[in-house]
């Protein structure tokens, strides 16, 4: 069983950064095979250009890093995000990554049929989703639309074919304590990974 992290964030000293290093701790305590994306340092280009959306319905790519980690995801059998929330939604890296990494055709990420996008992920049998945001969970689910579980892990993820996805965020990070911020980097150090 492989694990990929796919980590969204710029700042090394980031609240993202320290649940990175707590998963990753983690998973060398329990000796789970993992690899991390890091977007960022990786200098992955999220932006399509004419050549890649020309190349998009041929399953190709002109982009090394396209080419890596669409293998890595397909080598996965457990995929854990780690991004912030940015306008009640995912940062533009982690959409450009969507975008361009999940190719149509078959052996890919999906393929599109008369009914509908069907995911060919399916290797990825247990999917994470770890955020955080300076709005606290109660006001991103009950008056901002909800849009990182309705959309990002119930649409989008589940039309890849990732199965059993989890969300498990942190929200009000601007005003929370450095006991409460601990508190969760101990929870995600132990957190049972599948």
């Amino acid at each position: 069983m492989k694990t990929l992290i796919i980590y969204c964030h710029p700042y090394d000293k980031s609240f993202n950064h320290a649940v990175l290093t707590a998963i990753k701790t983690n998973l060398t305590r329990n000796n789970s095979d993992f690899t991390v994306i890091d977007l960022y340092h990786d200098g992955f280009n999220p932006v399509y250009d004419q050549e890649e959306l020309r190349l998009f319905h041929d399953g190709n790519t002109h982009d090394p890093l396209v080419k890596k980690y669409l293998a890595l995801l397909k080598s996965a059998s457990t995929i854990i995000f780690i991004t912030p929330l940015w306008w009640n939604s995912i940062p533009g890296m982690l959409k450009g990554f969507i975008d361009k990494v999940m190719k149509e055709g078959d052996g890919l990420s999906h393929t599109v049929s008369k009914t509908g996008v069907h995911g060919e992920l399916t290797n990825i049998k247990h999917t994470y989703v770890l955020t955080t945001s300076t709005s606290p969970k109660f006001y991103i689910s009950l008056f901002n639309g909800n849009a990182i579980k309705r959309i990002f892990i119930n649409q989008t993820l589940h039309q890849l074919g990732m199965q059993d996805r989890h969300w498990l965020h942190f929200g009000g990070i601007t005003n929370s304590s450095l006991a409460r911020r601990q508190r969760y980097l101990s929870k995600i150090a132990n957190y049972h990974f599948k």
